[in-house]
């Protein structure tokens, strides 16, 4: 199953309510997907680093959230840049990288069972209309925590196939990524169906 991505700390990012924090983020994603311009989400960038620091975090595990995804960046980058111009490439990776670190951030500061008990109380509503809160609790947690998950798997492909002489063809990285990835899916249903039995 996933391991646990929990960093143990008494901040005040770990102290905050579990459920306050996943309310929190898809608030902030929807903001970020509403800004256009550079300045914003570049503050936006500074303040998710500086929530880091807050949790005490150390600038290795931040930057780790990213490398693996750098060259799905890269690529977002470039063709945004040919379809439109500097600005509109820049807003678009901006967001992803601020999203990618605000998803680590509750990750690494909110335990899980703390994160899925909060959203089974959140979704017991949607119990009066025959849906399981326990399946949809889980469900969103895992895949809050699959995010920066997938991240970490990209890059123990990349280091494999360095190891391998084959960091630089295109289909020896995609290839175990997409059958890891799926894997992980599998996991993620299994731990669904056997929450909801």
């Amino acid at each position: 199953m996933i391991g646990s991505l929990y960093l143990p700390g008494r901040s005040p990012l770990h102290r905050l309510p579990a459920g306050l924090k996943a309310a929190a983020l898809p608030v902030f994603g929807t903001v970020l997907f509403l800004v256009e311009r550079i300045v914003p989400l570049a503050a936006a960038l500074a303040l998710v680093v500086a929530l880091h620091a807050l949790a005490r975090v150390p600038p290795r595990l931040v930057l780790r959230q990213l490398r693996p995804v750098a060259a799905i960046l890269l690529v977002l980058f470039l063709s945004q840049l040919w379809l439109a111009d500097l600005s509109e490439a820049t807003v678009l990776v901006l967001r992803f990288v601020v999203l990618i670190l605000a998803a680590a951030l509750v990750t690494l500061t909110t335990r899980s069972a703390d994160l899925v008990a909060a959203l089974e109380r959140a979704l017991r509503p949607l119990g009066m209309l025959g849906a399981d809160p326990r399946k949809f609790g889980l469900a969103i947690a895992l895949t809050l925590r699959f995010i920066p998950v997938l991240a970490v798997v990209a890059e123990e492909v990349r280091e494999a196939q360095r190891a391998r002489g084959r960091d630089r063809s295109i289909l020896a990285l995609a290839v175990p990524l997409i059958v890891r990835t799926l894997k992980l899916a599998d996991e993620v249903a299994e731990a669904i169906d056997a929450r909801g039995g």
